[in-house]
């Protein structure tokens, strides 16, 4: 049965996160709350929520199915974004961590 994520890029790294359950940004697909159709009020408030903040941009709502309990997006474009990066990621031929998500990433609904 096919469930619904919310997805966006993190303003400061432009990491990809997902809402989890626990109303935080996580940067783990398999972390991130399954909405039901009949949510969509609660999904829609999340979004207003976070719009609001301004701290994770680019949202979308991502049409998810569950194979053998693994979240696995729809779209292929969502899949490779779940991913990671295809090419690494270097600066001046050094590898690099960006910055991650601080403990204020929570989204009151």
């Amino acid at each position: 049965m096919s469930k619904e994520i919310l997805t966006g890029n993190e303003l400061t790294s432009g990491a990809t996160v997902y809402l989890s359950a626990g109303g935080t940004w996580v940067e783990g697909l398999h972390l991130a709350r399954l909405f039901a159709k009949e949510e969509a009020a609660e999904r829609d408030g999340a979004l207003a929520a976070t719009k609001a903040t301004g701290r994770v941009i680019s949202l979308e709502i991502e049409e998810v199915d569950v194979v053998d309990g693994a979240i696995v997006p729809k779209r292929l474009r969502e899949r490779i974004r779940a991913a990671g990066p295809t090419a690494p990621l270097t600066l001046h031929g050094q590898a690099y961590d960006r910055q991650h998500l601080g403990e204020d990433g929570h989204v009151s609904i």
